[in-house]
């Protein structure tokens, strides 16, 4: 078992990424309307940590910053000026290319993604499972169309993390907690 206490450091690191992610996200609510957006990034960091065992203070770090690029008007050189260029990088690897249309995007995405530090695919695990277990705050309506493209983005970051299963236990332990969510999903 791991020693589980930060260092000053880290410590000292995510808080930092707090603040700045909970001020960069300021007004903005998840699709429910009511839930402030910020704590999609938390239970991201949350999801990391305590469901799949991420211990990497670099990884944690970014999971609170990954929607910042793309969802804020933070870019890539704030991320660096304050967290690192190696922080940076993976959250730029995390952010879609809004300029591209989606047909192009999705495909630049995961490309981008399957080079990207093996953090940046554990994060994006820890996302849509966070987002699969968020589905129910979709009305009636769109739940189903959701629930489709949500089992969907769930099977592209699986086999897009899939090659780390081998070298790394967070995301071995991610992609099947994954698995089991998504059999869940499929089978309500």
């Amino acid at each position: 078992m791991t020693d589980r206490t930060p260092s000053p450091q880290a410590d000292a690191l995510w808080q930092s990424a707090c603040a700045f992610a909970a001020r960069s996200h300021a007004g903005q609510v998840r699709k429910d309307g009511l839930t402030p957006y910020f704590s999609h990034p938390v239970r991201v960091a949350f999801t990391l940590r305590q469901i799949f065992g991420c211990d990497d203070p670099v990884a944690l770090t970014a999971a609170i910053l990954h929607d910042t690029i793309e969802d804020t008007p933070a870019d890539y050189d704030d991320i660096a000026d304050r967290f690192g260029g190696e922080i940076a990088g993976i959250v730029a690897a995390l952010t879609k290319n809004m300029i591209l249309p989606e047909h192009e995007r999705e495909p630049e995405y995961d490309a981008r993604l399957a080079q990207a530090d093996w953090r940046a695919r554990l994060i994006k695990l820890a996302d849509v499972y966070d987002n699969l277990c968020d589905m129910h705050t979709s009305s009636a309506r769109d739940a189903a169309l959701a629930a489709q493209r949500h089992l969907a983005r769930c099977r592209r970051a699986i086999k897009l993390a899939e090659p780390d299963r081998a070298h790394h236990p967070e995301v071995a332990n991610a992609i099947d907690c994954l698995n089991d969510r998504l059999a869940q999903a499929q089978g309500s």
